[in-house]
């Protein structure tokens, strides 16, 4: 009953947010605002962890196939697949969760607790939309460009780990992953983080929007954010697969 009862809940909020805004204009600069807090300022963490993550998929592609009869080139290959089927939309997806869930639920939720959005409720203004509804407009818009800078960052550090540590050639490395290459995997890919976008800004902003108390609830509510923002985005990960790819 108590899922119900949130599930319900999350669905009326829902629906506040895609009301029709009151002033469209002001809602333009907020999601501006927006796009720089909830995606700008991510690009940095996803650059490092994307260069890392394509060296550390390399290095243990290579450790695994260490094999005369395997080609080389397979290397390269099994990095690209590995992180445009699954890194760049789901892990960059639980990466921002960490980052970007929590600042919105701490975010909305100190806005409760001091009463701020008692007072834009007061003046008239849908508080729901005007706060939560630029965050998953600038969410839906660069999430996947963020997921197409990790797909050529990851593919990048995989090279210079590869290269670097000599277990694949340049010339082999850029021929696996550019052998049987299929376009459908970057399409794959970005419907993916469009999901998993709306989730993590969704499900953090409802956290924050109900949350009543002190200090202490919103810091429960930003880590509530993060591990049902996870938990939906592992379930989504495996339908999406199941439904785009089989």
């Amino acid at each position: 009953m108590k899922f119900l009862f949130h599930l319900g809940r999350y669905a009326k909020l829902m629906r506040m947010v895609f009301s029709r805004p009151e002033k469209p204009g002001i809602y333009w600069k907020r999601t501006v605002e927006e796009l720089e807090i909830l995606g700008v300022n991510s690009i940095g963490i996803v650059l490092i962890i994307s260069f890392f993550i394509g060296a550390v998929i390399t290095i243990q592609t290579a450790y695994n196939i260490e094999n005369p009869f395997i080609p080389l080139y397979l290397i390269g290959l099994g990095t690209r697949d590995s992180i445009m089927l699954e890194f760049s939309s789901t892990l960059v997806g639980l990466i921002l969760a960490g980052k970007v869930g929590s600042n919105i639920a701490s975010e909305i939720g100190t806005m409760r607790v001091t009463e701020q959005i008692d007072a834009l409720e007061i003046m008239g203004i849908n508080s729901a939309s005007y706060l939560i509804l630029p965050k998953i407009i600038a969410s839906l818009i660069f999430n996947p460009i963020l997921c197409f800078i990790s797909m050529i960052v990851g593919v990048f550090g995989g090279w210079a780990a590869g290269v670097a540590a000599g277990v694949v050639s340049s010339d082999q490395y850029i021929f696996g992953i550019q052998y049987a290459f299929i376009p459908y995997y970057i399409l794959y890919a970005q419907i993916k983080t469009l999901v998993f976008a709306f989730i993590i800004a969704s499900v953090s902003a409802y956290q924050g929007f109900y949350t009543f108390g002190g200090a202490l609830e919103v810091g429960k509510a930003s880590t509530r954010a993060v591990v049902f923002s996870n938990i939906l985005i592992l379930f989504l990960d495996l339908l999406l697969t199941q439904m785009l790819l089989t």
